[in-house]
């Protein structure tokens, strides 16, 4: 308590504290809505198997519309983005000590997970565990891993689309919503290859909105990190009538997309729908980054004013210290509660839907908090220590050269090796849990950045 009381009394005053309360928010939402839709079966074998529950609960649908929040990620990510890339620049520091400092963040928690579950997986396998089996545990605790491919693309791009950014402003995520509405056509009408394109399409232009929306508020003359003028010459609009009409707009166009076009209703994934519309991200969905925009915009004030007292503040401070911990970790927790239960002859398997599925939430939530609550403890430190980050060293022209195609290629490899393990099936055989080629790939890259940090550092 005594170190969150003395980082809040440090918060710079300019700092933009509301978007921290949208990261902590949505990571919360993200976990409740996972383990809440959860639904714990047994196979022929009686062994304890999962899946989501929305399949079953087609009244559910119109509550993924509150539920869906990976577009406030990216939102939030691209304001952070923006003004950490804008305070880098103006301290003299270079685009690839930038990009260091970002993996220092983001990549060391995920391997720790990687590497927890492979060392767990293998020594299933030695005791006897059948590898199918070991690889659809695996990839279920690896499902929030998908996020970060997008994620940590956009980031890795962040410095030529910020420059993007700078010189032609929303034309930029004008033109991406363009792909993705041709990615929609390729999905709908064919060929449907057209929509690959908006896997990445969509979720830049979302995170392009959070680069004007941090020059609004460096415009405003609350720079969070220092941004010069010349940073801010295109601001969203965030006045209180332009707010009402990105929410009244964005839903408009989503009842109409849904309602009466082709698009379903759910924003989560729903096995059996003609068009998924988060993967990848559709017309629909941008619709309604579109109306939690304005949303986000009206509630900024209030916010702001709440998070001035200490208490809130505070509260969000811990939640952010740990956040991609808290996210990691969330479906493993809940694979760690099955076992335990289970292994007691304690796990219920009530149908979904039912009044004892549904009365089953509230113990369901608050066990796997309490699981989860430890997991952090244990792990959590390890996002900390990851953001200290230490300054780069300068160098010659020719050596930031070669660093640049090494961060890039770092990126690379890491952002492949999720990708395979994403798209590889859940019952592909693997003694480590974990498709081959997805891990050496990904502690390959990782490796490199961890080298690269250890041996320039990274400034910003």
């Amino acid at each position: 308590m005594r170190r969150l009381r003395q980082l809040a009394e440090r918060t710079p005053a300019g700092r933009e504290r509301y978007v921290d309360l949208l990261r902590a928010v949505a990571i919360c939402m993200v976990v409740a809505g996972h383990w809440g839709v959860t639904v714990v079966g047994r196979d022929a074998a009686g062994r304890p198997t999962g899946h989501s529950a929305l399949g079953d609960l087609p009244w559910a649908y119109p509550l993924t519309w509150v539920g869906q929040v990976l577009p406030v990620f990216f939102l939030v990510g691209g304001f952070a983005n923006a003004a950490s890339l804008t305070a880098n620049r103006a301290s003299g520091g270079d685009a690839t000590g930038w990009l260091l400092g970002r993996s220092a963040r983001l990549v060391p928690p995920t391997t720790v997970l990687l590497l927890v579950l492979a060392a767990g997986a293998g020594g299933a396998y030695l005791w006897g565990a059948g590898e199918a089996r070991i690889r659809t545990v695996v990839w279920f605790a690896t499902i929030p891993l998908w996020f970060l491919v997008p994620y940590l693309a956009a980031v890795a791009l962040t410095p030529p689309m910020h420059a993007l950014h700078r010189r032609f402003g929303l034309a930029v995520p004008v033109a991406l919503v363009g792909v993705v509405a041709l990615g929609d056509l390729g999905r709908l009408a064919g060929p449907a290859p057209l929509a690959y394109g908006s896997y990445l399409a969509g979720w830049l232009a979302v995170h392009q909105a959070g680069f004007a929306w941090y020059d609004a508020h460096a415009a405003a003359g609350s720079p969070r990190s220092g941004g010069a003028a010349g940073d801010t010459r295109h601001p969203l609009p965030t006045s209180r009538p332009a707010a009402v009409a990105l929410l009244a707009g964005g839903l408009g166009v989503l009842l109409l997309l849904t309602g009466v076009g082709p698009y379903p209703v759910a924003m989560l994934h729903v096995p059996g729908e003609r068009l998924d519309n988060a993967s990848p991200p559709s017309l629909a969905l941008l619709a309604l980054a579109t109306a939690q925009l304005g949303l986000i915009l009206l509630l900024r004030g209030p916010a702001e004013r709440w998070l001035r007292r200490p208490g809130p503040w505070q509260a969000v401070i811990a939640v952010n210290s740990v956040v991609l911990t808290v996210f990691l970790w969330h479906l493993t927790a809940a694979l760690l509660l099955v076992g335990a239960l289970d292994a007691l002859g304690r796990l219920p398997t009530p149908a979904v839907g039912t009044a004892a599925w549904l009365a089953w939430r509230v113990p369901w939530l608050l066990l796997l908090a309490v699981v989860l609550a430890g997991l952090v403890a244990v792990f959590g430190p390890v996002e900390a220590r990851a953001g200290r980050r230490r300054r780069a060293g300068e160098g010659a022209r020719r050596r930031r050269t070669v660093r640049t195609g090494l961060v890039v290629a770092g990126y690379a490899a890491v952002i492949a090796g999720l990708l395979v393990n994403t798209v590889a099936p859940k019952d592909t055989p693997a003694p480590l849990g974990l498709p081959a080629p997805a891990l050496v790939a990904y502690l390959a890259g990782a490796g490199l950045l961890r080298g690269l940090r250890s041996g320039w550092g990274s400034r910003g």
